[in-house]
Order: C-alpha cells, then sequence, then structure tokens
C-alpha cells in the first residue's frame, strides 16, 4: 500500500519517532492553545500511523509529560540565549527573568501545561521527566543569583540555602505572576508587555538587593513529591 502524502512530507528516522511526535504536540498546541487533541490527531500531524505515539507514550499525559519537559528545555535555553554579552551577573538574572516572561506570554497553553495542575498527581506528583527539566531551569536562576544576580554574591553554603531559596522564591513569584496575568489579558496592552515585565523586574531586584527573604524552615519549592530539593 503507498504511503500517504502527508507520511511522505514528513520523513523521519525510526529513532526519531519520539522527537517527531513531541514536536508535532507542540505545533498542535501552539495552534489550538489547547492540549485537548487526540492522539490520533497528534500521528496525523506527524505523519505516522495511528499507532505510533503508543511506541513511546503508553497514555496520553506521558505524552503531555514529554512535552512539558520541552517547554522547559525551550525556557531553559532562551533564558541560556539571553545572557550572551551581559556584563556581570545582575546583567544575567535581569535578562534571565525577562526571558522567562516572554516565554510564557508567547506561549501560554505551554506555560500553563509546565505550571498548571493538569500533569499533577495525588500520588506521585508531576511526572518525572517533567521534574528533571524543570530543575534544570531552577538551577540555572540559582547559580546567577548565587554569583551575584541580586547585587553581591551569596556563598553557596547551608547557612545560607534559606536565603537562597528566598531569593529565588521572591523572583519566581514575581515573574510568574506577571507571566499569568499577560497570558490572561487580565494585564495590558500585550504589546507593552515587555516594558511592564522589565519594570516590576528592576523594581523587584533593587528590592532584594537591600534584603533578602529567608524561607521558613521546611519549606518546599517546585513538585511536593520531591520536598528535598529545597530544604
Amino acid at each position: 500500500m503507498a504511503k500517504s502524502a502527508e507520511v511522505q512530507q514528513r520523513p523521519y528516522h525510526h529513532g526519531d519517532l519520539r522527537r517527531v511526535i513531541v514536536r508535532a504536540a507542540l505545533e498542535i498546541l501552539s495552534e489550538t492553545q489547547s492540549v485537548e487533541f487526540s492522539l490520533r490527531e497528534l500521528a496525523r500531524r506527524a505523519g505516522v500511523s495511528h499507532n505510533a505515539p503508543y511506541k513511546h507514550f503508553a497514555e496520553k499525559r506521558e505524552l503531555l509529560a514529554a512535552v512539558s519537559s520541552a517547554g522547559f528545555e525551550h525556557l531553559t535555553q532562551r533564558m541560556s540565549n539571553a545572557i550572551a554579552g551581559q556584563a556581570n551577573a545582575r546583567a544575567h538574572l535581569f535578562a534571565m527573568l525577562r526571558a522567562y516572561i516572554q516565554h510564557g506570554v508567547e506561549n501560554p497553553a505551554l506555560y500553563k501545561l509546565m505550571f498548571g495542575d493538569y500533569l499533577s498527581s495525588p500520588n506521585h506528583g508531576r511526572p518525572a521527566i517533567e521534574r528533571a527539566a524543570a530543575e534544570t531551569t531552577k538551577g540555572l536562576l540559582i547559580g546567577v543569583i548565587v554569583k551575584g544576580g541580586l547585587g553581591r554574591a551569596i556563598p553557596d553554603t547551608s547557612r545560607n540555602q534559606r536565603k537562597i531559596a528566598g531569593a529565588f522564591l521572591a523572583c519566581w513569584s514575581l515573574v510568574h505572576g506577571v507571566t499569568m496575568l499577560l497570558a490572561d489579558r487580565l494585564v495590558g496592552p500585550r504589546k507593552m508587555s515587555d516594558e511592564l515585565g522589565d519594570t516590576l523586574v528592576q523594581g523587584m531586584l533593587d528590592g532584594l538587593a537591600s534584603k533578602l527573604p529567608a524561607l521558613p524552615p521546611e519549606t518546599w519549592i517546585g513538585s511536593s513529591s520531591d520536598q528535598s530539593t529545597s530544604k
């Protein structure tokens, strides 16, 4: 039987099947702004047989976990690219937080998949593949904070862990809130999102340069199934 034109237009090597499927899912998510697509629809978009997605993903949640993981990888790469040519750690942190907001505003459905409760499970928390990618993003931000992103270096010692975590949470809370407000069109206009984000981020960084919040003991950040990463 001859292959369909769609399959012929989207050739892939067998080892690339997983990547092709995830890429197709990202495309659908961007176009529809919804995770309510079927695996059969996804297979058509990828140009593969309707059973092909099941070779790598037993269920849709596993696929969306891989999509969310790819979202964190893209975010990490975008933040890494943003610091190129920046002079110091303070400029690095500002550029990375700006890139974070831009990523979410430009990809609202992906952002909500990454940080919403769609993938949460009462028994196992967030999927492991996604948590690993999110930890890489988190580590990049914390690394810049430790190196002097808030105007002075913070020695990465056990004594300073709550201050480092507090600085990270303050940064994340602000950019996450601004991103969600812009994505949901509760703040606008959208064309001024960069200017608005820059103003709020600058104000926050100025405040944190004066005083770092120390989180209360037992506070965790991220997935509740991996509390040891943020004690």
